[in-house]
Formats: structure tokens, C-alpha cells, sequence
């Protein structure tokens, strides 16, 4: 449903309900949509911790520095 400014004013408590219930609710300025009544949802999608607990691997060495790397950082042809 689409309203006008003026008569969403007068009518915030019973726009909102119809929100709430689903309804989508567009209130208009000077006859072009300019906002949407949207309801807050309570429901988050719960987060379960440890769903990938023994499907990841990570290497030992994982966090080692790697020489032949440190080499180039410091020993680069590029740098003037």
C-alpha cells in the first residue's frame, strides 16, 4: 500500500502494525515513493561454532617464515 506523507503522520501507529504483520507500506511525497515502513525481525540466523571441526587442515609449519621469501623482501633487485 502506498500512502502520502500527510496521512502517514496521522496514521503511524496503524501503518505500522500493518508493516509489522508483513504488509509492504510505501509512504509518498508529493506522489513519488519516498520511504518504506519496514518491521525489525527479532530472528537472527544462529551461529554454530565448530560445524568445520575436523574437515580443515592446516599445516605445522603454517605461520614458519619461509627464507627463500624474507630473501627477496630484503635482497631485491628492485629497490634502488
Amino acid at each position: 500500500m502506498q500512502v502520502n506523507m500527510h496521512e502517514a503522520k496521522s496514521q503511524l501507529s496503524a501503518l505500522a502494525e500493518r508493516a509489522r504483520k508483513g504488509e509492504r507500506v510505501i509512504i509518498a511525497k508529493a506522489g513519488e515513493p519516498f520511504v518504506e515502513l519496514i518491521a525489525v525481525r527479532e530472528e537472527r540466523p544462529k551461529i554454530k561454532f565448530g560445524t568445520l571441526k575436523g574437515k580443515i587442515w592446516v599445516s605445522p609449519d603454517f605461520d614458519k617464515p619461509d627464507p627463500e621469501l624474507i630473501e627477496s623482501f630484503y635482497n631485491s633487485k628492485l629497490e634502488p
